[in-house]
């Protein structure tokens, strides 16, 4: 099921439960899959950063899609992690991406040698051309250390098959600013969505049509709450479901929302998820703020 535009709302992005050696747990991930077919998903967002992708091979990558299509089955979009070192394998992934089913790529920058702005685009170009995936550019400074500016979102906004652009949300003050030098140099037909969860309310009242959400991945309802408090125009409401989720935010920030999802997908009964090696999981004493912290905010 391709499509031509993001569905704006939110995109729920649940982790990859796999074993220490990589392995996937398919049962699990069928199980939070299944949690997500809500009228508070607009999208599923398999494999971005939150599922690990980097660390998954080209085989688990399949078998995860190969879940999440049979899962959903049609229900809701499926936007999927393409992005690879190489230009060669990032095509391949995306190919088996949109066989699979997949609706959208998420294609990020995955460098070791610094990448000049002509060889991103030309990234881009190739993958765009040779999979037919319609795809979303995955700004994410803080995993791939390559920040994509207005001016490179621009250009890469221009290559056929370039639907949208996942942003991170900078913090309040800047926020606005932000989304108008996006929007301005993207035009209007590219949707605008963001990333960070803690700053996400203000860059949906900004503008942002597309919240890519950590959170939801476990949490769909709290999340579909403050997107449906900014469409009805309800500032207020959607600062103060915000706000609600305060604590939560503060354990994403002081940990990695990586390790405290991690953590969370455990407490909630989704199996015994293994962190990625070198990534290690949270020292008790965090983990048990984060079981406090469910609690308290009635997630359990």
């Amino acid at each position: 099921m391709l499509t031509e535009t993001m569905p704006e709302g939110v995109s729920a992005f649940p982790i990859t439960p796999c074993d220490a050696a990589g392995r996937l747990d398919g049962g699990a991930l069928s199980r939070l899959l299944t949690r997500l077919v809500t009228p508070s998903v607009a999208s599923i967002g398999l494999l971005g950063s939150t599922g690990s992708y980097p660390y998954l091979t080209r085989d688990v990558r399949r078998q995860a899609l190969e879940v999440a299509v049979e899962t959903v089955a049609g229900r809701v979009p499926i936007l999927v992690g393409v992005g690879a070192l190489r230009t060669d394998e990032a095509v391949r992934i995306a190919q088996d991406a949109r066989a699979i089913g997949a609706s959208v790529g998420l294609l990020a920058v995955v460098s070791y040698t610094p990448l000049t702005e002509d060889e991103i685009v030309e990234h881009f170009t190739v993958v765009a051309r040779e999979s037919g995936l319609p795809l979303c550019i995955y700004d994410n400074p803080g995993t791939t250390h390559v920040a994509i500016g207005p001016d490179l979102a621009g250009r890469l906004s221009r290559i056929p098959g370039v639907i949208a652009i996942k942003s991170p949300a900078s913090p309040v003050p800047g926020i606005a600013a932000h989304f108008a030098a996006l929007r301005n140099a993207v035009g209007p037909g590219l949707s605008i969505g963001f990333s960070g969860d803690w700053h996400a309310t203000e860059a949906l009242l900004a503008g942002g049509t597309v919240w890519y959400s950590v959170a939801a991945g476990l949490f769909p309802e709290p999340c579909g709450a403050i997107l449906r408090a900014v469409q009805t125009g309800d500032a207020e409401e959607a600062r103060r479901l915000d706000a609600a989720m305060e604590p939560l935010w503060a354990l994403f920030r002081a940990h990695s929302s990586l390790r405290v999802i991690y953590a969370a997908a455990t407490i909630l009964g989704f199996g015994r998820p293994e962190l990625p090696r070198p990534l290690l999981p949270l020292p008790e004493p965090a983990r048990r703020a984060v079981a406090e912290t469910l609690a308290q905010l009635g997630l359990t």
